[in-house]
């Protein structure tokens, strides 16, 4: 893990996709969840560390345990979004992240969300966040 600042929050901006949208011309609602995980991982990355890393050297992983998103505005093709994800709540073994999503060019909030995840080891059972990890989730949390 690098000595980076270890934010609790990240933005991440992306462009609609037309292969995201229904036949309304609407984003398909199951890709507000995948925008979550687009901007949990790179909130990750911005503390210095990513999921392939605390899975292969760690043996570690973040099982989505529940999800919960509240649709606010449709959002469209070729729109840009802001993903708004913040670092909640860290345990032993449970972390959760909340997300705003929000149309880029007018801040109008589109959706907005949240993921308990479960720390397992390889075979599914509840572990313990290696220290390193527990440690800046705490410190991030802390500022």
């Amino acid at each position: 893990m690098s000595s980076r600042r270890h934010p609790a929050f990240h933005e991440t901006r992306l462009r609609v996709r037309y292969a995201e949208t229904d036949q309304m011309g609407v984003v398909y609602h199951s890709n507000h969840l995948i925008w979550f995980e687009v901007g949990r991982v790179e909130l990750l990355r911005e503390m210095g560390f990513s999921y392939r890393d605390m899975e292969r050297k760690e043996g570690r992983f973040i099982a989505v345990a529940e999800v919960q998103c509240r649709y606010r505005a449709p959002v469209y093709y070729d729109e840009e979004v802001v993903v708004r994800t913040r670092l909640k709540k860290v345990r032993e073994s449970v972390v959760i992240f909340t997300y705003e999503l929000v149309r880029a060019n007018d801040r109008t909030l589109l959706a907005e969300g949240e993921t308990t995840h479960i720390v397992t080891d390889s075979t599914m059972k509840v572990a313990a966040l290696p220290e390193t990890y527990l440690t800046a989730f705490r410190a991030a949390l802390a500022k």
